[in-house]
């Protein structure tokens, strides 16, 4: 003998007995008690959440005759009229449930149509119930649109879907719609232990928690996987039994993980995937969990009171929402949900996901020097470097020493070029002592090097490539540099104060810029532009001198397309 499945001998006969879809049960129940009811009904939802069950009450709620065959319609169907019975039996003949995905076509929803012009058999009205609708064709909705808009008294349809967006709205326009919800976990959890207290089954919480989650807001997927544990266990469900049923991962990893993380230590986060991949667990899983795990502690990073004590981790989450900065937990998780689609990408989903842990491990917040002084020491190491090398004919032609280097790199600019006429004993005492109080023409710094090198972005790069320096300012209250651009356009007050306050980092004080609007030729674009254009012209002679080509050409008449031609 076998026994029926829980999703089945556990399904809601009415009303009060629906979960999780208030606002469903309330909007059905007054218009029964009221006697306004529409002819078309339309419930979308995930899986599992009560479309078919809400179907089937409905078709009793408006058969029901009650016990002693005199009773009206009703929002409490009483359960024991034969109605009623043979609904809950699926053998109610008044009562049809259609399956869109087998029975798709024209002619299948021709021939429904064609029947339901005749009188019900039995009961007060003719149900039909369609599950699945978006399955059918254009050509079999544009069959029911009128009798949709315009049903026989007698008749009334329940559409059902999963998919509502492939619907045309000529449908939906018909039809009253109603948006069943997903389960959420506390819910299913509490229904569980419900269903296995009347089952005489023993449960740890844990389990059930582990249960619901695994669900992903389905009570019927809820209840399968409870069969299926029940099975598996043989005796109490036990949160490991359940865990090594589904291959789903102990919070205890996450934990060690996460720590490992805080700790820099790669070779325990490699310890762990290997653990687990030993133990066979799932690791897309893993990283929904993971992920899922991060969000409670993004969320008690900003919102302490969102973490619940009746949670088995929530004493770790408060504890790792104190380890973790709040940029470090937002690319943590950023990186869980993007890694998980490229588990199918990598050689085996243990590689994939050792290589996400990695990849936390590497690229965190602020690791690549973002920080205002490490900025300003990215900035000045290429500035210095193109003055030295601009140095080098500067002690044959005082003039070539002008594009010296800014004040965090005065030092190898005034030991490789000296002044003439200045003493032995200048040149250290310039290096060793503070920037003068005004600076002169020698002293303004490398423009180009300086532009390329700043740490800016967007239209503020845009701006700092389309400026030649004019003047340079330098005192003690600050720096006064007027620029000159072609383009006034991209000199907006939010990119120039962007840009001053770039500079003033790198030098340390405060750097004001004048924009001028002029001819500006020296700007970082047009140099970029005339060193490629430079490039390209040699490409193009080098490949016109070439024997082969040239050998091509006399031939075979070839020729080189122009502008085809791209410097490597």
């Amino acid at each position: 003998m076998t026994t029926l499945a829980l999703a089945r001998s556990w399904r809601p006969k009415t009303f009060p007995e629906l979960l999780g879809q208030d606002h469903v049960v309330k909007a059905l129940t007054h218009a029964l008690d009221q006697g306004r009811l529409h002819h078309a009904w339309l419930f979308t939802g995930t899986r599992g959440v009560g479309k078919t069950t809400i179907a089937r009450i409905l078709a009793k709620a408006l058969n029901c005759i009650g016990p002693d065959g005199q009773g009206k319609m009703t929002s409490q169907p009483c359960g024991k009229c034969a109605a009623c019975l043979e609904i809950d039996a699926g053998r109610y003949v008044d009562y049809i449930e259609m399956d869109a995905a087998s029975n798709r076509g024209v002619d299948e929803m021709a021939q429904l149509l064609e029947k339901a012009s005749y009188a019900p058999s039995n009961g007060r009205y003719k149900v039909y119930m369609i599950d699945e609708v978006h399955m059918l064709t254009n050509h079999a909705f544009n069959a029911m649109l009128k009798t949709l808009e315009e049903p026989p008294e007698h008749v009334k349809f329940i559409l059902a879907t999963t998919d509502p967006q492939k619907i045309p709205v000529t449908i939906l326009s018909r039809c009253l719609q109603f948006n069943l919800k997903q389960m959420p976990v506390p819910l299913i959890v509490e229904h569980l232990q419900t269903v296995l207290a009347a089952e005489k089954v023993e449960s740890e919480i844990g389990a059930l928690r582990v249960l619901a989650k695994a669900a992903q807001g389905s009570m019927r997927d809820a209840l399968s996987l409870t069969d299926q544990a029940i099975a598996y266990a043989a005796g109490t469900v036990t949160q490991e039994s359940v865990r090594n049923m589904l291959g789903t991962l102990d919070d205890a990893y996450l934990i060690q993980v996460l720590d490992a993380l805080a700790n820099k230590n790669g070779a325990a986060l490699v310890a762990v995937a290997q653990e687990m991949g030993e133990r066979s667990m799932s690791f897309s899983l893993a990283l929904q969990d993971l992920a899922s795990l991060l969000q409670k502690i993004a969320s008690a990073q900003v919102v302490p009171e969102s973490v619940l004590d009746d949670w088995p981790e929530a004493a770790e989450i408060r504890r790792l929402a104190t380890v973790f900065t709040k940029e470090e937990a937002q690319l943590f998780y950023q990186i869980a949900i993007t890694s998980r689609p490229d588990l199918s990408l990598a050689p085996d989903e243990q590689t994939g996901f050792s290589m996400t842990l990695l990849r936390m491990l590497a690229f965190r917040p602020g690791s690549a020097g973002s920080g205002p002084s490490q900025s300003a020491g990215s900035v000045s190491t290429p500035a210095a470097a193109s003055n030295a090398n601009t140095s080098k004919p500067a002690s044959a032609t005082p003039a070539a020493a002008k594009p010296a280097a800014n004040p965090t790199s005065a030092k190898p600019a005034v030991s490789a070029a000296p002044a003439p006429a200045a003493p032995p004993v200048a040149a250290p005492k310039a290096t060793s002592a503070a920037p003068p109080a005004s600076a002169s023409s020698s002293d303004r710094p490398d423009w180009h090097s300086l532009m390329r090198a700043l740490p800016v972005r967007g239209l503020v790069q845009q701006l700092a490539h389309q400026t030649e320096l004019q003047d340079w300012v330098d005192s003690a209250q600050g720096v006064k540099a007027t620029v000159i651009t072609s383009l006034p356009q991209l000199a907006s007050a939010d990119c120039v104060g962007r840009l001053s306050e770039a500079l003033s980092v790198h030098y340390g004080k405060k750097v004001q810029i004048e924009i001028v609007e002029g001819a500006a030729q020296k700007t970082v674009a047009k140099i970029d532009a005339q060193v490629q254009s430079e490039k390209r012209q040699n490409a193009e002679e080098r490949i016109a001198a070439d024997p082969f080509v040239q050998q091509l050409e006399r031939e075979f008449g070839a020729k080189v397309v122009s502008g085809s031609v791209r410097p490597a």
